[in-house]
């Protein structure tokens, strides 16, 4: 581990995932530790809050997935995935003996997927990991039209694609939010990669630590029935619903549910 170079943002961590590309991170607290790894279109600070939540009892890290924030840049080659499960495992390595991970949406299928492979980590926590069960939910002509996007630059139809299926302008555009999603809108080519095709990976039976599969009382209805296939399909997972949330979870409605599964 080392700091940031000089110029570089006060306190931010980095390190090296296996590949060389340097990944950042924050930590803060004390205590069992944790890694925080967050979904499509987000960086580390989307989830400031809830870090400074469980840092009353654990020690917490949250990265820049490559690409994102003050991480290196990077393209997604052939195996952009394994370099991203990589990424979390040298992120993991920073944390110590008996890291646990949370993860929200492609952040937890990578937590999921860091687990199948044998990364060290002690328990998992999933919100909502996005795998679409079958073709009635994803549209198959979604990754080819992002990704052609992406190609010719155009990012703002890369991020309307991503997020309602098509070209109109939304109703946010103008705004920081939408700036920031613009901003990030080519680490879209990562999300498909660790999502990856339609259906539930194999793989998931492989892992052998304690997970919990938590889902959103108001989510959609395809997410809700991802969440109980993920965990019907892991070896002695648990599945919670919390009440009145929905993908976009309130950090202090699931900050309790992953302190009390990491302690329990």
């Amino acid at each position: 581990m080392s700091r940031a170079p000089a110029g570089g943002p006060t306190g931010v961590h980095t390190t090296r995932s296996a590949d060389g590309t340097r990944i950042a991170y924050d930590r803060a607290g004390d205590g069992p530790p944790v890694v925080l790894a967050v979904g499509a279109f987000c960086d580390r600070h989307r989830v400031d809050p809830l870090a400074a939540l469980l840092a009353r009892e654990h020690t917490v890290l949250w990265y820049d997935r490559r690409g994102r924030g003050d991480s290196d840049p990077a393209t997604a080659g052939p195996d952009a995935a394994g370099r991203e499960i990589e990424d979390l495992a040298a992120v993991v390595a920073e944390a110590g003996p008996g890291a646990a991970l949370y993860g929200h949406s492609s952040g937890a299928v990578l937590a999921l997927a860091a687990a199948a492979r044998g990364v060290p980590v002690s328990r998992v926590v999933a919100y909502e990991p996005p795998w679409a069960l079958d073709d009635t939910v994803g549209d198959p002509t979604l990754e080819p039209r992002v990704r052609a996007a992406l190609a010719d630059d155009r990012l703002d139809d890369a991020v309307r694609l991503f997020i309602a299926g098509g070209t109109e302008p939304l109703p946010f555009e103008g705004t920081p939010v939408w700036a920031g999603m613009r901003a990030l809108a080519p680490t879209l080519a990562f999300e498909f990669a660790v999502v990856g095709p339609t259906g539930l990976p194999p793989w998931l039976a492989d892992i052998a630590v304690p997970v919990l599969v938590v889902e959103g009382g108001e989510s959609e209805a395809w997410a809700k029935a991802t969440a109980a296939a993920v965990a019907g399909t892991i070896p002695g997972a648990g599945h919670r619903i919390l009440a009145g949330q929905e993908h976009g979870v309130d950090h202090e409605a699931i900050a309790p549910v992953i302190a009390g599964f990491l302690t329990g």
